[in-house]
């Protein structure tokens, strides 16, 4: 394992300084991982987790890290002393990967002394955001094909520098891609490799018709031909059916063909009638070239016929959002007898104004229909009671309200890591593309669709709403001690 402990933004370590040096590194305290709204987030997968924990758990200031962080000449000896000797002793509450969230919801609360939870910030943010950013456009592109063939994650060489085509197919497995054509993805995390061959292939041999018999010679039992080298309708698919035809003959099922350039639904189209006619129904038409949950709806609603997907550059760059735009702010001190003091950050963009406070994040469902309702923010202790009617309201616009009965309440937070230490089995990761899948069908297709989708309600309970406007009115107002 790589020592990333160094994995930080300076001014983590200026800050550790000045805590330890003023004594208030020790001082017990709550910061929540969230994200905010944007136009292009309807809901995103939670993803990461597993890593972020590999790296909260093992950090390590090695001597090596010491000398770079000496040569700085910005710390005395003890700090770094105390730096060697630093290892994460607090809590860590989360929502399990594959897990739906919306905008502003605590999707990771750490609770530990401030030096710990301050320089955590960053390889978090880092780790969290990527992931969750990556396994929300695999969730979106795979929801497209509405389950009309498998989407395989062909995204290795235009992924941003190694760790994100690792990492990204990682995540893009949790958001539902069923194959990775990412040789050592598939060794670290169990997932099902794929893929065929280059148009070098087809290139390299004197004739496209030699090129694709060697390859069936190559792989008669999984035979997958890419036709679009030199002319699809003309001399690709007819070459692939004579090798399809000859495979038949020695006692193979040819597997189907690979389209990866030009008007992709014409020629599935064509392609799949002259299959048909030549008596391969059963061949499959995998399709790949630049494709993303738009472009795969409009191929589908111009009656494609295509059974496979392979997805590269705008699912492992997201390439229509880049960046998740996640945050990791400070939410409470906690007092050494146990007292929480909320804190809250202020703005004039309403949307960054924090919610304060020591808190815990509720779903609630339907008990007849089973599908989700709203989400609920609460203060940490505070009950949900679904035995009786509770009222939500928007928290801004708080007079659009409504009543909600006879649903029943799911804590989303999970303890990961209690003291240090880790207290959460991780699932593989098959199970959490299930599980997120599982997930994602209790949402009425409203909150999911591409265009125009319905606005998921997020609240904030009463106890919090008061406490947040609470202490905005005395901030404003200049009496409290944020203004001295």
């Amino acid at each position: 394992m790589r020592n990333l402990t160094l994995l930080t933004d300076l001014y983590q370590l200026t800050m550790g300084y000045g805590f330890y040096r003023h004594e208030k590194h020790e001082e017990e305290v709550v910061f929540d991982l969230f994200f905010r709204k944007n136009a292009q987030i309807t809901y995103s997968i939670a993803a990461g987790l597993e890593q972020a924990m590999e790296y909260l758990l093992h950090w390590r200031f090695d001597d090596e890290d010491i000398a770079y962080l000496r040569s700085l000449n910005l710390f005395d000896e003890d700090f770094l002393e105390y730096l060697r000797n630093m290892r994460f002793t607090g809590d860590v509450y989360a929502v399990r990967e594959g897990e739906p969230v919306f905008p502003g919801e605590p999707i990771l609360t750490i609770k530990a002394p401030l030096i710990q939870a301050q320089f955590a910030e960053t390889a978090l943010l880092n780790i969290i955001n990527h992931q969750t950013l990556i396994a929300t456009k695999s969730s979106k592109i795979c929801r497209a094909t509405g389950g009309v063939g498998a989407v395989m994650e062909f995204g290795l060489r235009r992924a941003q520098a190694p760790d994100a085509g690792i990492n990204g197919a990682r995540a893009a497995i949790i958001g539902g891609c069923s194959s990775t054509s990412n040789v050592l993805a598939g060794k670290m995390f169990d997932i099902p490799v794929a893929g065929t061959m280059a148009h070098s292939w087809v290139m390299d041999y004197p004739s496209e018709y030699e090129a694709f018999r060697a390859y069936a010679d190559a792989y008669p039992d999984n035979c997958l031909l890419l036709v679009d080298t030199y002319d699809t309708l003309r001399s690709g698919v007819p070459n692939a059916i004579k090798v399809f035809k000859e495979l038949r003959e020695k006692g193979y099922k040819p597997k189907g063909i690979r389209l990866d350039s030009g008007d992709l639904a014409y020629l599935s189209k064509k392609a799949r009638k002259m299959m048909d006619e030549a008596g391969f129904p059963d061949a499959i038409i995998c399709v790949s070239g630049d494709l993303d949950e738009r472009s795969i709806n409009s191929l589908l609603q111009q009656g494609a016929k295509i059974n496979s997907w392979g997805v590269g550059t705008k699912l492992i760059t997201s390439e229509d959002l880049p960046a998740l735009g996640g945050v990791y702010k400070l939410s409470a001190v906690i007092e050494k007898d146990g007292q929480v003091i909320p804190k809250i950050k202020l703005s004039d963009n309403t949307a960054k104004i924090t919610n304060p406070s020591f808190k815990n994040l509720y779903r609630l469902y339907d008990r007849d229909t089973g599908m989700a309702i709203a989400d609920l923010i609460t203060l940490r202790g505070e009950k949900v009671d679904d035995s009786k009617p509770l009222t939500l309201f928007h928290p801004i616009e708080t007079w659009k309200e409504f009543e909600v009965s006879n649903f029943r309440a799911e804590k989303l937070l999970h303890t990961i890591v209690k003291d240090g230490k880790l207290v959460y089995k991780f699932p593989k990761l098959q199970e959490i593309r299930e599980f997120s899948k599982s997930q994602l069908s209790k949402f009425w297709e409203e909150y999911l669709r591409l265009d125009m989708p319905e606005l998921y309600k997020v609240d904030l309970s009463k106890k919090l709403h008061k406490l947040k406007l609470g202490m905005i009115d005395k901030i404003r107002k200049g009496n409290g001690k944020k203004y001295e």
